[in-house]
């Protein structure tokens, strides 16, 4: 995993080869619809990508001697929505950018790296993440109706999943089907309070949601009969019998001479 492909192949039933260019087209995007100094949250195996392709700082990248700064990462991405936005907050993050494979059944996504980052967030916060809490009861990873409460709500569930429950992808398959879990997802039909999706690549292998600014939360609420804008009554100084008007100094014009001539 450590060293994502920017171009993928898959081939259909027939033989036939299609290639999946949904990273680069993302990079592209950050380049082109992001500030030149925004900050870009994701795993550890796309900081060189983004950093060489879109040209936009990351958190983390592939030089992964700072294993504290991996582990915050992972401690948002392993928290709720909530939680993982202060530490957001903190780090100063516009973008959070998460791999999905859910529709083409794509194994090398986010989810499937998932448990590798509840385990070094847990190297460093043993008292906020603990791995155990991902798990079913009977010891399973399930991203089902049955699957932990703690993974069904965490931000790189409903990054991944975002929509995904109203997704219906041929006639066979209910909504909602992860094609390289082989499940329906257990959380559908979620919204999101901190973060709003910016960008999902053609094949939803690239999702990028914007961060909201603490202010945008912070704005006073204004009721409805507030917002408008109330006047008084005008009344025009004006008569109704208009006076004829007069100019000042008018000049006198005597025919055959120029105005003002002497």
């Amino acid at each position: 995993y450590s060293s994502p492909s920017i171009v993928l192949a898959s081939y259909g039933n027939d033989g036939s080869r299609q290639i999946l260019d949904d990273f680069r087209e993302a990079y592209y995007w950050l380049w082109q619809n992001t500030a030149e100094d925004a900050r870009v949250m994701s795993w550890w195996d796309y900081g060189y990508q983004i950093a060489g392709m879109a040209n936009r700082t990351t958190l983390v990248d592939n030089n992964t001697w700072n294993n504290s700064h991996i582990a915050l990462v992972g401690k948002a991405m392993s928290s709720n929505e909530s939680a993982a936005y202060d530490i957001m907050t903190q780090l100063d993050v516009d973008y959070v950018l998460v791999i999905f494979g859910g529709v083409i059944g794509y194994s090398g996504d986010d989810i499937n790296k998932f448990l590798w980052m509840v385990r070094i967030a847990e190297g460093e916060h043993p008292q906020d993440i603990k791995e155990s809490d991902y798990f079913t009861e009977r010891g399973e990873f399930r991203v089902d109706a049955e699957g932990s409460p703690t993974l069904l709500n965490c931000l790189m569930y409903k990054l991944s999943y975002y929509r995904f429950g109203e997704l219906k992808m041929d006639y066979r398959s209910p909504a909602g089907f992860d094609r390289t879990r082989n499940a329906v997802i257990g959380h559908k039909n979620f919204d999101l309070t901190y973060l709003e999706e910016a960008y999902t690549t053609e094949r939803w292998l690239v999702r990028i949601y914007r961060v909201k600014k603490p202010d945008e939360f912070n704005r006073p609420r204004i009721p409805y009969t507030d917002r408008l804008i109330k006047t008084k009554n005008f009344a025009s100084k004006k008569t109704s019998k208009r006076k004829r008007g007069v100019i000042k100094s008018r000049p006198v014009v005597v025919k055959g001479s120029k105005s003002g001539s002497k």
